[in-house]
């Protein structure tokens, strides 16, 4: 099974090429491929088919369909530094050309714009803030913004730098607000529409960054500035772990920026990664 390895802001990915469909993913063999000691490991993969090849893909105007998993197996419906190293995985392989098109997703389809080399953007849609929350560390309590980017995300501010933060173990929440769970982050403002934040991603624990998070940071922040709705327009750098991100938010839509980049390509034997 031929695959490439990549990342955005060091969330990394396994790039699984297959064009007409081919390929049966069970949830135990995404998770051992991406098991950082007996797979290859990576935060999660992408399949990489064509729409028409995809049902899930029906009815959204893009020639390739991002097939998302999360490392633990699970399916997920977008993934904002998955897009972007999706996209520059097409480009280099000669799939697709530089310029602005589209990338179906379950989210449905997400606009792309970039060059033979460099950043990716992607257009992330509307993001959806629908009210407040809490997550807990231990016997701490931290109130937090929810927001929709195609995932659902709980936004919390903190005073504190975040590296002192502990997510080793997943933060709580409540699950009558987020039934299928909730990817959650922790932000702290740095300097004018500056923020560093860190997540910890329902399926994948804490990773080096995640771009629908960073998406939802930049709306739970200028939601602070502003006091109240409607979300502000703007442009704002948040640094995560791996990196640095730019989310501009129009009030139509939301652009994620960053780099993507793909470091190893090679071949995996299925049966090596075989649970049973």
């Amino acid at each position: 099974m031929r695959f490439l390895k990549g990342h955005g802001t060091e969330n990394d990915f396994v790039i699984l090429p297959d064009p007409d469909g081919e390929l049966e993913l069970t949830p135990s063999f995404v998770a051992r491929l991406c098991d950082r000691r007996a797979g290859i490991g990576a935060d999660g993969v992408l399949r990489a088919v064509r729409a028409k090849a995809d049902p899930e893909a029906a009815g959204q105007d893009a020639e390739w369909f991002m097939d998302y998993r999360n490392g633990d197996g699970s399916v997920a419906e977008m993934c904002g530094n998955g897009v972007r190293v999706f996209a520059r995985y097409l480009v280099d392989a000669g799939l697709a050309e530089p310029g602005e098109w589209n990338v179906a997703t379950r989210s449905g389809p997400r606009p792309v714009a970039l060059g033979a080399d460099g950043d990716v953007r992607v257009d992330m849609g509307v993001p959806d803030y629908f009210g407040t929350s809490v997550a807990t560390l231990g016997d701490r309590e931290f109130p937090g913004v929810s927001v929709s980017v195609g995932n659902p995300h709980l936004a919390c501010r903190v005073d504190e730098p975040v590296a002192v933060l502990d997510l080793g173990t997943a933060p709580g929440f409540d699950p009558a607000v987020y039934p299928h769970g909730v990817n959650v982050e922790f932000f702290r403002p740095v300097g004018d529409h500056h923020v560093e934040m860190r997540v910890h991603e329902r399926g994948a624990g804490e990773t080096r960054s995640c771009g629908t998070g960073t998406v939802a940071v930049a709306v739970a922040a200028a939601l602070g500035l502003a006091g109240a709705e409607p979300v502000p327009p703007g442009r704002w750098t948040v640094d995560v772990p791996g990196g640095r991100v730019t989310v501009t938010l129009t009030g139509e839509t939301a652009f994620l920026a960053g780099p993507a980049v793909l470091v190893a390509e090679g071949e995996v034997d299925p049966a090596a990664l075989s649970t049973s």
